[in-house]
């Protein structure tokens, strides 16, 4: 139940809420207030990020056996219980985040608003707490394999 609820909470937040306060900020457009030529852009954008963070979401929960959300220390979900360092974490400590964020800045490009732009920043000001807070978890979970793991891998991706 535990796990059910930590993905569901994901979704409202990550993939529903956020963008839903993006809408807001930027006057609540309608479709036919969107600039089809962004769109041509902001969607593949969008659904990239989304293709990224699912699939690393999959390859955690088959992989790693588990689920990597902590709310500031608070488990949510169960923990995995191995240290992901293939698939999608080769080129990225976090790509679920780094695949949501790709995906906000489609909805951004998409709304063309500096509001929602503005939310997105502040957004991601707190995820960067967030995976400051991660990190400490994981250098405690997995200690010289994490600190290894971190001078090879980028936080967000890595350019190599």
């Amino acid at each position: 139940m535990k796990q059910v609820l930590g993905y569901v909470l994901g979704f409202m937040i990550f993939i529903a809420g956020v963008p839903a306060v993006m809408w807001l900020t930027a006057g609540m457009p309608g479709m036919a207030d969107l600039a089809v030529g962004r769109l041509y852009v902001a969607v593949p954008v969008a659904l990239a990020g989304l293709g990224i963070s699912i699939w690393s979401i999959v390859y955690m929960k088959k992989v790693g056996k588990g689920n990597p959300f902590d709310a500031m220390g608070h488990e949510v979900a169960p923990r995995t219980k191995r240290l992901m360092t293939e698939g999608p974490y080769k080129k990225s400590r976090n790509p679920m985040l780094t695949g949501t964020y790709i995906y906000y800045i489609g909805i951004v490009l998409a709304l063309g608003s500096w509001w929602a732009l503005l939310v997105f920043a502040a957004v991601a000001a707190l995820m960067t707490l967030q995976v400051l807070s991660e990190e400490k978890r994981l250098e405690a979970d997995f200690g010289e394999e994490y600190l290894a793991y971190k001078k090879t891998t980028g936080r967000f991706f890595t350019l190599r």
